[in-house]
């Protein structure tokens, strides 16, 4: 039996054969290698000033990080969740290298909480929403004397009644307070985002 292939299946399947082989050639990218950022491409949640703008999809294009349930008050019930979200590839980029690569944009939704005693037992849940709060990477200092950035991030603000007017007006007070229990984590609590994979410092 002849196993020699026809001249013209043959020489139709060479240029598709060297595509592959460049394909997964040493090096290259994969499909699950976080996207290549552009120097002037930072950000399209932040514009050439520095503004950040809130995420509106985040629920549909992001992926759930993790969520903290809050009680504001000393020795009072819980009246906060934190549920938080990151895009995909930057989730992907901190497995890998154990920290958030420039651009990545992490989204903070805060909301009140119901109680009730239920079949379950003692439950809470989030009836809505009081505010957003947005963290954006940015390891280079892009922003010098804009009071927004600091620190190796961008930080917003964004009240429910007011979802699209940022309400911070300097990061230094009107947010890094509340993270500096994660100061050695570069700001984030990562402590309780167990999707991050073994990148996540043990505590």
């Amino acid at each position: 039996m002849d196993t020699k292939l026809p001249r013209w299946l043959t020489a139709g399947c060479l240029p598709a054969m060297a595509l592959i082989a460049a394909t997964i050639a040493p090096g290259a990218s994969r499909p699950d290698d976080p996207p290549a950022r552009a120097a002037d491409n930072f950000s399209p949640y932040v514009s050439k000033d520095g503004g950040i703008s809130r995420t509106t999809d985040y629920r549909d294009t992001f992926l759930h990080l993790g969520t903290f349930a809050v009680a504001t008050k000393p020795n009072q019930p819980l009246d906060e969740m934190h549920n938080v979200y990151a895009r995909p590839a930057d989730i992907r980029a901190y497995r890998r290298d154990g920290k958030f690569p420039d651009g990545s944009v992490l989204v903070r939704e805060v909301t009140r909480v119901r109680s009730a005693k239920l079949t379950t037992g003692q439950s809470h849940w989030s009836p809505d929403m009081k505010l957003w709060f947005v963290m954006v990477k940015d390891s280079k200092g892009r922003f010098p004397g804009n009071a927004l950035w600091g620190d190796g991030w961008g930080w917003d603000l964004f009240k429910a009644n007011e979802p699209a007017h940022n309400v911070a007006t300097d990061y230094e007070t009107d947010c890094k307070t509340c993270h500096i229990p994660a100061r050695k984590d570069d700001w984030v609590y990562v402590r309780g985002y167990p999707i991050l994979g073994d990148r996540v410092p043990s505590r």
